[in-house]
């Protein structure tokens, strides 16, 4: 009987670490709890049956639990919870050689504070200098970023 709850409780325990690293992560109930069994049949082992079945259940616990996750992120359930995309876009840039610090231009949508303005004939990235600006208006480029320029709109 006793040899029956320790193979339950490594079942159990392997089954709930593997609901904690793939279903709920973080540090839950369920982790806890695998580890809590895991620990629970080690230790019934070797009270009940002494240090040898003990140190057998001890290895048999530490091969199954790497092997279990190992198999488990390898088969096609796994590998659809792990992220293997690549991301093969760049960011945005202008030709910064066609645009100055003092330019002036408008802006193509509201920049509310980021948004498109279009400075000599070029549409680029743009962040206002705090506030929003409404679509239409007339901007002043007051700095130069690798991605996008800074501006500030024109008043009348």
């Amino acid at each position: 009987m006793t040899l029956l709850a320790i193979i339950v409780l490594i079942l159990l325990g392997l089954l709930l670490l593997l609901l904690e690293f793939a279903v709920i992560p973080g540090i839950t109930i369920a982790g806890i709890g695998g580890f809590l069994m895991l620990v629970g049949s080690i230790y019934l082992a070797f009270a009940e049956y002494g240090t040898w079945p003990g140190i057998i259940t001890l290895l048999i616990v530490l091969i199954l639990a790497p092997l279990m996750f190992f198999y488990f992120f390898r088969s096609r359930a796994g590998k659809k919870m792990v992220l293997d995309t690549n991301i093969d876009s760049k960011v945005e840039t202008f030709d910064s050689a066609k645009i100055q610090v003092g330019d002036t231009g408008k802006t193509v949508g509201r920049l509310a504070p980021s948004g498109k303005v279009k400075v000599n004939s070029e549409t680029v990235d743009a962040q206002s200098t705090g506030s929003f600006i409404d679509h239409n208006t007339p901007v002043r480029v007051v700095k130069i970023l690798p991605n996008k320029i800074i501006v500030e709109p024109i008043k009348p």
